[in-house]
Order: C-alpha cells, then sequence, then structure tokens
C-alpha cells in the first residue's frame, strides 16, 4: 500500500515537471538571449529582459495547452481509476 502511494507522488512530481518543462526552457532560453543581446549592445534596461521572457512563455503555454490539457485528463483519469484500490 505504502509503495503504490509512493509510486504515485513520484508519478505526480514527473507530471507536474513535464507540465513546466516548455514554459520553463522557454523563458530560460529567451532569458539567456536576452542577456546575451544586452551584453553585446551594453544596453541594461530591466523591461527588456521581463517582456519578451513573458511573451515568449505566453505564447508557448498558448500553443502547447491541449497536449497539456489531455495529459492532465489521462493523469486524472489514471487516478480516479486507481482509486479503488487504496481503498480497503
Amino acid at each position: 500500500m505504502e509503495a503504490k502511494l509512493m509510486a504515485l507522488g513520484v508519478e505526480t512530481f514527473k507530471m507536474a515537471l513535464l507540465l513546466a518543462l516548455p514554459g520553463l526552457l522557454t523563458g530560460m532560453f529567451l532569458g539567456l538571449a536576452v542577456s546575451i543581446f544586452q551584453a553585446t549592445t551594453q544596453i541594461n534596461e530591466m523591461t527588456l529582459s521581463f517582456i519578451p521572457k513573458i511573451l515568449g512563455v505566453v505564447i508557448v503555454i498558448v500553443l502547447t495547452m491541449p497536449w497539456m490539457l489531455n495529459s492532465m485528463i489521462d493523469f486524472s483519469t489514471n487516478i480516479m481509476n486507481l482509486i479503488p484500490t487504496f481503498v480497503e
């Protein structure tokens, strides 16, 4: 019983990481690109680094929303199907 709950916890963390990964990677790469641009041009404007990251993350989340929603539905369905195995 405890092993099943631990496995479920691990799967939950994996799902959270998988869903967060596209937005986090986009923010990281856009931040790196803007930092390189700022270093080469010596422009130190705070909004220049903030706005592209926000726009990029929003665009990636909107584009990956159907996949994220399907993943969450499948995961939730699996959890609902597992409930009878935890009730003893």
